[in-house]
């Protein structure tokens, strides 16, 4: 079994990658009343700040920051997972393992975390998660993809509403 390391640094900033276990579903997107939902609520429960967020058809790249008494990046992702699951009917193909353990077949079961270091790593990842749905040919510039948060940095003026077109 591999030896995961996580990040438990106090009011860490992380990047994370996160995908459904079926990578040629779209639930993500088709579904994402529910997973606004479910971060809705994960966040009410147990704060943190998202600084920026994309939602692809079959995963999602986020970057948050915890408040400084918190180190569990991995609590928030079982709850936004559960939550998101919870909000779904079962239609789902489950292995047997997974039904042995009352596992859902949605996500896959560990995520991609990165911490961030500094300001350069930061800006470096922000754009990653913006230009992904332009790197995965989803659209030609990254402010034509709805389930981003790129709108919100065009409308504080801090990117203009033409950013990051695709070559």
């Amino acid at each position: 079994m591999p030896n995961y390391h996580r990040a438990w640094v106090p009011g860490g900033t992380c990047f994370f990658t996160v995908n459904l276990q079926d990578r040629t579903q779209t639930l993500l997107v088709d579904r994402i009343d529910v997973l606004r939902a479910a971060f809705r609520t994960a966040c009410l429960s147990r704060p943190f700040e998202i600084l920026a967020a994309v939602v692809l058809p079959d995963h999602l790249h986020c970057i948050w920051s915890l408040p400084s008494s918190d180190t569990d990046n991995m609590t928030h992702w079982r709850l936004i997972k559960t939550l998101f699951v919870k909000g779904l009917p079962v239609t789902e193909h489950r292995s047997v393992s997974r039904a042995r353990r009352k596992e859902r077949g949605i996500w896959q079961r560990r995520y991609w975390e990165h911490l961030i270091r500094d300001e350069r790593d930061l800006r470096a990842h922000i754009d990653y998660v913006h230009l992904n749905p332009v790197k995965h040919r989803l659209v030609a510039s990254a402010s034509d993809w709805r389930w981003s948060s790129i709108h919100r940095y065009v409308r504080a003026g801090k990117l203009p509403s033409n950013c990051m077109e695709s070559p």
